[in-house]
């Protein structure tokens, strides 16, 4: 039932907005007439000429050196089969997002409409002049072989068959991690590989270039092992690997084995298999969704096996995304001709590597369900793992230029690696660390407006991907109308409270007559309240204990929701208030405070939000360098209504002074000062942010909000929030007409939020 749903969900976000997951931006200016003139005709003739003159040029003058080809003809998309190549776009799109996502790679996707491998590799062929590189993804076998081998010949750009390198690469990371676990070496070890499509052909040659020798690897497919008196079913490629021996079914291979790898089909591995093997065996049953044996089967028969599966909800994922992002940033930037074996076995080995490494603390606590320390459960670092853009490409540029294959060396390495650290903006990753560790300790997150469709469809994203226990808030009898008419599936059981007939109503009247009976509420007005309004009865349910977070905000102002929620939760001690507003635009991020709350902060209000919006933005992984934003710089026109932000430094200083702030500020300044470095160096080399600021407060509520919503809707970039800071307990207020996604975003930040005060109290009972 959850897949249903997860497929209506896919489907309303590729169709949702504009179609699909791609567009193109330009990276040059073109406001004016001389902008169009310089970038296209007639100043675009310039590098034309140039290029001709040198083609290699091309890569100074275009985006070609930072451009993938994903191509494919969808023969073999996913486990589906033959697909076509029109019916193949959305996993070429998805493919170059990822691109995009974790090596700032352009991916571009191709889809070529030929079963045939000559017209497939001509058009192929003709095309890759435009590319730094190209990605060959779901092409059936043989063919893939043949293509990928005749393009290699004939272009003099990396080609790239990632079903079938990917896949190896990782899996020797792994490999590489558990013989060391083990005590064993690459030319000792007895393995089996099922399965001789693509992705198993390429394994055993680049496990046999890694040391693996010839005799000791038994290949078998349908029909059995690959031996050498064997003449039925095999192709050049199988019979590259047929090995002289007695063994002819998987059964008679895996008795005795070191290594099972598994690229076939579900349940191909039975237990008597498993129990046949080596002491300590190593066994990656790598079929998907389902693997050859799962490691419960395993587990149940030997305990001193060493497992992966190709699955993320078990330790040891082998997963492509872990190799091909990184491995074409390395060759790209290195101009590299070819991705040679070489470079393969030095990205298995960089990740192999990096699994041996003390992890980072917001890795380990992202997976906190999980120790991620180098052992049986952790031989291959988890996808989104931040160090890997640092780790894998230059390891792979290292091994181009040693092989003789890189056209441009890179001469100074370790700025090489700085250069990729910061090329990457953290925030999704942040908020990738946030979700997982969410998923480890899921909270009870109440969606007030639960009688919205998209409320409910929120709801169930939510439990659906693991986050937790969502409680919708309204009729239920008018919830359960909602979901049969939108046919949700799964949704039968999520938890619902009527506010009005709940058993709980008497204690939160209680409660929220004992807050206000002062502030002019009568008795009843407390029961109305309760009663009658969703977020007052969602707030009481999280101040009570009854749940752990709450998120609102779909259909009413953030106003009215910010009074309702502050009639029944008190702001945290010491702290203040504020709306915190994150805007992602084009890979760079910018915290702007305050956007929701304070109208005309004085200058301690807006010290105290400098001072919670620099710890938020680090917590989301950026180091923060703080701005305090007016129409003056430094004084320069000098007006009365900039003195408030010059205090506002003022009590920064005198803080800092004191010990109390650990991060870059300064101001008063304009908001080009603050974010173009080139201009603030020049014309205020004394100011004290080494970058551009990533955290702007604003003078007022009027500035702040209006920006962020320029920003959002003209400057094409990605809103999250505004976040509500400063609570004692947690609650967010999405924007009014949030999606889907922005719900669930926004329900995850309000979970995160309770499990940070959790850990916090429980530091402080230790204390």
């Amino acid at each position: 039932m959850a897949g249903k749903s997860l497929d209506e969900e896919a489907l309303s976000l590729h169709a949702s907005g504009r179609p699909g997951k791609l567009e193109i931006m330009a990276t040059k200016p073109l406001t004016t007439q001389r902008d169009l003139a310089l970038a296209y005709s007639p100043g675009v003739a310039a590098p034309c000429l140039r290029i001709r003159d040198d083609p290699s040029l091309a890569y100074d003058y275009t985006a070609k050196g930072n451009i993938v080809a994903v191509i494919s003809n969808g023969t073999a998309v996913l486990g589906l089969g033959d697909l076509g190549a029109i019916a193949s776009k959305p996993v070429m799109e998805g493919k170059a997002v990822l691109f995009k996502r974790f090596a700032d790679v352009d991916g571009f996707d191709l889809e070529v409409s030929t079963s045939d491998v000559d017209e497939f590799v001509n058009c192929v062929r003709f095309l890759g002049a435009s590319f730094g590189g190209i990605n060959l993804e779901d092409i059936k076998a043989p063919d893939c072989f043949i293509i990928e081998d005749r393009l290699r010949e004939l272009l003099d750009i990396p080609v790239f068959h990632d079903d079938q390198h990917g896949t190896a690469i990782i899996a020797a990371a792994g490999l590489i991690n558990a013989l060391d676990l083990t005590g064993r070496r690459m030319e000792d070890v007895r393995m089996v590989i099922n399965g001789a499509g693509a992705a198993a052909i390429a394994c055993v040659e680049l496990f046999k270039s890694m040391g693996l020798k010839a005799e000791n690897v038994l290949l078998c497919d349908t029909k059995g092992v690959i031996h050498a008196d064997r003449k039925e079913g095999l192709n050049q490629w199988k019979a590259a690997h047929a090995v002289k021996t007695d063994a002819r079914t998987l059964a008679d291979a895996m008795a005795g084995a070191d290594v099972f790898m598994g690229v076939s089909v579900k349940g191909a591995v039975t237990a008597e298999m498993i129990r046949s093997m080596a002491a300590r065996p190593i066994i990656f049953a790598l079929a998907n969704p389902d693997p050859e044996i799962t490691p419960e089967e395993v587990r149940a028969i030997r305990d001193d096996a060493i497992i992966a599966t190709g699955r993320s909800d078990y330790p040891n994922q082998i997963n492509n995304v872990l190799g091909f992002p990184y491995i074409f940033r390395g060759a790209l930037d290195v101009r590299a001709r070819t991705i040679n074996d070489a470079m393969k076995i030095a990205a298995a080995r960089a990740l192999a590597e990096l699994a041996r490494e003390d992890v980072p603390d917001e890795v380990d606590a992202a997976y906190s369900g999980r120790r991620l320390r180098y052992g049986p459960e952790y031989i291959i670092p988890v996808p989104f793992d931040p160090r890997l853009i640092a780790a894998v490409p230059p390891a792979v540029a290292e091994a181009a230029m040693e092989s003789g294959v890189a056209r441009k060396p890179i001469a100074d390495m370790e700025q090489y690696r700085q250069g990729l650290r910061s090329r990457l903006d953290p925030t999704a990753d942040s908020l990738q660390f946030i979700f997982e560790k969410v998923r480890a300790q899921p909270k009870r997150v109440v969606f007030a407006e639960g009688e919205e469709e998209r409320t409910i469809r929120a709801a169930l994203a939510f439990r659906n991907v693991g986050l937790g226990t969502p409680i919708l808030i309204g009729r239920e009898e008018r919830i359960r109308e909602t979901m049969r008419a939108a046919g949700l599936v799964g949704a039968d059981d999520l938890e619902i409270h009527n506010a009005k007939l709940s058993r709980h109503n008497q204690r939160y009247i209680d409660f929220l007559y004992g807050r206000l009976q002062r502030r002019g509420s009568l008795r009843r007005d407390a029961q109305r309240m309760v009663n009658q309004d969703r977020n007052i009865f969602a707030a009481c349910m999280v101040q009570q204990g009854d749940a752990d977070a709450m998120v609102t905000g779909l259909t009413r102002s953030f106003s009215v929701c910010f009074e309702d929620i502050t009639r029944v939760i008190d702001p945290q001690p010491d702290h203040i208030l504020f709306g915190l507003s994150i805007m992602v635009v084009r890979g760079r991020t910018v915290f702007v405070a305050d956007t929701t709350v304070n109208e005309r902060p004085d200058p301690e209000q807006l010290a105290d939000i400098a001072i919670q919006a620099a710890a938020k933005a680090r917590e989301m992984g950026h180091e923060p360098r703080v701005a305090m934003l007016s129409f003056s710089n430094f004084g320069q026109p000098m007006r009365v209504l900039s003195k408030h932000i010059r205090d506002a430094v003022g009590l920064l200083d005198e803080r800092a002074a004191d010990g109390g702030i650990d991060f870059e500020y300064d101001g008063e300044m304009s908001t080009e000062v603050a974010l173009d470095d080139d201009l603030r160096n020049r014309l205020y080399p004394f100011c004290r942010l080494s970058g551009a600021a990533n955290v702007l407060i604003m003078p007022g509520l009027h500035a702040a909000n209006i920006g962020a919503k320029l920003l959002q809707k003209m400057g094409g970039g990605t809103l999250i929030g505004p976040l509500l800071i400063g609570l004692s307990k947690p609650a967010q207020v999405a924007q009014m007409g949030a999606t889907v996604n922005d719900l669930v975003t926004a329900a995850a930040m309000a979970a995160h939020d309770a499990v940070a005060q959790d850990a916090k109290g429980r530091t402080v009972a230790k204390v």
